[in-house]
């Protein structure tokens, strides 16, 4: 069976400043959007494990910064090794090849002409405040951005940013993430 992969982002209920371990942030929403079906899904924290058959279904788990900070957050809710999850991190093959970090919104800004709609600390205030449409629309534009980013990386072999001189572009190769299967077998948790 033909596996597809599916790009993750997700929202915590505090930051770094109040807990040091990712684990410890909570989850206030998680946002997929899953290639196998075209599909868009955001789960709140209470409906969290119908997010797992998605992630334990798919060839890759792809975002930007998830390896550091996405998965380690999802982890205490996650019953099975979240490492186990094959995995592309865009920020981590930007890393390997520029030699440093980037923010998304630079990222994006520089190679769609495009900005996030808002900021990580605008959702922990959603969260707070109870604004759960905004809170979900916030988690699926960034969903939708770092999609439109890979997909543009794929078709065009190049993302950009921008430095001191203007724009520079990075050559990338990520059409195998979206074509082969990733590999061996997942293990499945128990259902929920």
């Amino acid at each position: 069976m033909k596996k597809f992969p599916v790009v993750i982002d997700l929202e915590t209920k505090h930051t770094f400043r109040e807990f040091s371990e990712p684990g410890k942030l909570g989850i206030t929403v998680a946002a997929v959007f899953n290639y196998k079906d075209q599909r868009q899904d955001v789960f709140r924290e209470k409906e969290i494990n119908k997010l797992f058959p998605i992630l334990e279904n798919c060839s890759y788990v792809i975002g930007y910064n998830i390896d550091s900070f996405d998965l380690p957050v999802l982890q205490p809710y996650y019953p099975g090794k979240i490492d186990n999850f094959k995995t592309f991190d865009i920020l981590v093959d930007i890393k390997k090849i520029i030699g440093k970090r980037l923010a998304l919104n630079d990222v994006i800004h520089a190679t769609l002409e495009k900005k996030k709609t808002g900021h990580g600390l605008e959702a922990i205030d959603f969260y707070k405040e109870g604004k759960w449409e905004e809170l979900e629309k916030y988690c699926m534009a960034d969903v939708m951005l770092t999609k439109e980013l890979f997909d543009y990386g794929i078709i065009n072999k190049k993302i950009s940013y921008l430095n001191e001189n203007g724009k520079v572009d990075i050559d990338v190769n990520w059409g195998k993430y979206l074509e082969d299967n990733g590999g061996g077998e997942m293990p499945l948790t128990l259902p929920f």
